[in-house]
């Protein structure tokens, strides 16, 4: 073929004329047009040219798709952060609400009412949120230390997701790091011995995604919060995580976010899409005083929750206080019985061709709990290509997504809800065929 070859666009934006009612004129133009450049560049370059009418009609109809998308998650990563971390329960956020609206006064309200008092009860102190935890980090740290000293231990200078490390946040909130101690070992001697005229703040961040051990030690939390009435210097824990469960009984340890204000912490933030189990957030308690600072900063504004994620959040809390954790489905997740998982595994092996239940384990994930792992049951499929079937489920309607091991691709119903079972099952078989 040859460039005289090329179609014109008015002859591909005619070939697209059944289209008229669905897209404006202008958006197939656009697309048209588009597509006779992509062909121009396909012969420039050598290549055969494509079929540009058919090309412009896959990008249009690709515009009606949403792009954020709901998938199955089928890896046994219950807070998988690529996958949106902590599942949501369905819920409806249509028309008005009284987001700011005091209905009792009839007049202007505060957002933060619908999960100040959720927040009160669950903790035994105030709270407010922001839009994600590195925001509750950099607000306390603007407030609580702009010009001046915040003394952290060398070991909890961490890096979490996405290149987000502590020391980075310090320097842009306007506070001067104070290292402390060496990495494996810090004593509450070298949190007093820091101290000066211009420390502000101490500061513990819970290492929520790594693990140390060996010749390690650090300062109880009793101890630095002694240390902090001594000096009326706050004391601040950023616990990551956010977990207010017990989730000893299924064997997951984390320390939750009650104990630390219990222990005397001034502030602690933590994260909502973690192992709360809520949208994604960022939430400070503790002190009244600082609470009440914290959100008369600037920055609160500017970082605050939109009225989808507020009510997200306010129905988390809420489902957390009464302790229906059947509603909250990552809590539910991690307490689901393994024999549960292995009735359900074995009920839909049969229905796959080569399939066997095998025992495996399941992971928290989300930059939680690290080294800790849950017991499950898995569906194994060895399929002559491993790859081409993880990537076929992946490509599907509704995308699956399982993890690949020793050749076989490996399904975990711990992270799949039961109602997504019978989708499940149709996507796998339709990809083996």
């Amino acid at each position: 073929m040859s460039f005289r070859d090329l179609p014109a666009v008015h002859a591909v934006i005619e070939s697209l004329g059944d289209l008229a009612e669905r897209f404006p004129r202008a958006l197939i133009a656009d697309e048209a047009r588009a597509a006779v450049d992509r062909a121009r560049v396909e012969l420039r370059e050598g290549r055969p040219m494509p079929d540009a009418a058919a090309e412009a009609r896959a990008m249009l109809e690709a515009l009606e798709r949403p792009s954020l998308r709901r998938v199955i998650n089928a890896t046994g990563v219950i807070l998988h952060t690529n996958l949106g971390r902590a599942p949501m329960s369905a819920s409806s956020s249509a028309g008005y609400s009284n987001l700011e609206y005091d209905l009792e006064a009839g007049a202007r309200g505060k957002r933060d009412v619908h999960i100040g008092g959720l927040l009160q009860r669950l903790l035994g102190a105030p709270g407010i949120a922001v839009n994600n935890n590195a925001a509750a980090v950099y607000l306390a740290l603007n407030e609580l230390a702009a010009g001046g000293e915040a003394i952290v231990s060398r070991g909890e200078l961490i890096e979490i997701g996405d290149g987000f490390r502590i020391p980075d946040i310090m320097t842009r909130a306007g506070a001067v790091l104070r290292e402390v101690g060496a990495t494996n070992r810090t004593g509450i001697g070298d949190y007093r011995a820091a101290v000066n005229e211009r420390t502000r703040l101490l500061m513990i961040v819970h290492p929520s995604n790594f693990r140390m051990s060996g010749f390690t030690a650090k300062p109880s939390r009793a101890e630095l919060a002694a240390l902090s009435r001594d000096t009326g210097i706050p004391l601040y824990e950023d616990l990551g995580s956010g977990c207010l469960a017990d989730l000893r009984p299924y064997g997951v340890e984390e320390p939750r976010v009650q104990e630390s204000i219990r222990d005397g912490v001034s502030l602690v933030s933590f994260s909502g899409d973690k192992l709360l189990g809520g949208p994604q957030a960022g939430i400070l308690a503790g002190d009244a005083a600082i609470v009440a600072r914290l959100r008369r900063n600037p920055m609160f504004r500017a970082l605050r929750l939109d009225k989808l994620i507020l009510g997200e959040l306010e129905r988390t809390l809420r489902d957390s206080l009464l302790e229906r954790w059947d509603r909250v489905p990552a809590i539910r997740m991690i307490a689901e019985p393994l024999e549960s998982i292995r009735r359900r595994a074995e009920a839909m092996a049969p229905g796959i061709p080569g399939a066997r239940v095998v025992e495996g384990r399941s992971v928290t994930g989300g930059g939680s709990t690290p080294e800790q792992t849950l017991p499950t049951v898995l569906i194994a499929i060895a399929p002559v290509a491993a790859a081409a079937l993880e990537r076929d489920l992946r490509k599907g309607d509704p995308p699956v997504i399982a993890r690949i091991e020793e050749g076989r691709v490996l399904i975990d119903l711990r992270t799949v809800a039961p109602e997504e079972e019978p989708q499940l099952l149709a996507a796998i078989v339709r990809a083996l065929r």
